[in-house]
């Protein structure tokens, strides 16, 4: 293994019937990476007509989704009014901060025809003194996020500063976040600026200074060390991280805290209705689960 590569994560896969849920955070002996707290990579998925995704009005505190498609469509709803479809090289920012709910299904027009879907849904935990700031969300089109072109790789930031260019979506706390994209033979350094930093293998063949890197695989670089990926035949690879967090955050279904009374309370508060509802969906919503698949503490 390359001295730049300080951890391997191989993600945990969940089978949802039409297609698999690979989540590589939060994992056993790491909850974080930078501000990235979940990381997860849907898909791919083939949709017959009349078929789709229906995720019904489910609940979060106390994080900020980011919501990046590589293939297909959905529509986004939630208990601001919003009513936004994401398509793919978009950035959807929505913040939860003391609470907000949403629903992710198939956009109407696409339950007609055979669809794809393939979707990179991170979360970013909110610093400290802002994880209860006012719910918001933020769409920005693939057009207005900065592109870095250069031998043979291609590289759309999508949070963050890199490479000297920014993207201009809000971040909270420090943030990397870009989608590579590697021509045969094609190679781009990585950045050594941010505190944390980690590479997921989406597809294709890339090596790390000469380590081949597995697919859907979670890699956390080492603080400052100087790294260059390389593709024989064309690779995609994500990248994130940011500052890293000193004060510990829980993860539990949908919630994220540094308080678990905060997350107590918002366990409560969804099996009561306390939450607002996503005005332009049902009223039928996610029931709190017994055991969340989603726990830091597990």
């Amino acid at each position: 293994m390359t001295d730049s590569i300080l951890e391997t994560i191989t993600p945990t896969s969940h089978d949802l019937g039409s297609f698999k849920v690979h989540r590589a955070l939060p994992a056993r002996g790491r909850t974080m990476v930078g501000p990235f707290v979940f990381y997860d990579d849907a898909g791919p998925a083939v949709f017959e007509p009349s078929d789709g995704i229906d995720v019904r009005p489910h609940p979060h505190i106390g994080l900020a989704t980011v919501s990046y498609l590589l293939e297909g469509r959905i529509m986004h709803r939630d208990s601001l009014g919003t009513e936004q479809v994401i398509e793919p090289g978009a950035v959807n920012l929505m913040t939860a901060g003391k609470g907000i709910v949403h629903s992710e299904r198939t956009v109407e027009g696409d339950r007609d025809i055979e669809t794809r879907l393939k979707l990179i849904q991170t979360w970013l935990a909110l610093p400290d003194g802002q994880e209860e700031i006012d719910p918001a969300f933020e769409h920005v089109a693939k057009a207005d996020l900065p592109i870095i072109d250069g031998d043979g790789a291609m590289a759309r930031i999508i949070m963050g500063s890199l490479w000297g260019s920014r993207a201009p979506v809000t971040t909270y706390a420090e943030t990397i976040n870009a989608d590579i994209q590697l021509d045969p033979g094609g190679s781009l350094p990585i950045d050594t600026d941010a505190e944390e930093r980690a590479l997921y293998m989406t597809s294709g063949d890339a090596t790390l200074d000469g380590t081949p890197l597995d697919g859907q695989t979670l890699y956390v670089l080492k603080p400052g060390t100087a790294a260059t990926l390389r593709s024989e035949n064309g690779a995609q690879v994500m990248l994130c991280g940011g500052e890293a967090f000193t004060t510990k955050r829980h993860v539990y279904w949908n919630f994220v805290s540094s308080s678990k009374e905060r997350i107590s309370q918002a366990v409560e508060d969804w099996k009561a209705e306390r939450f607002p509802v996503v005005p332009s969906d049902s009223e039928e919503r996610i029931p709190m689960p017994g055991t969340p698949k989603t726990n830091s503490e597990a």
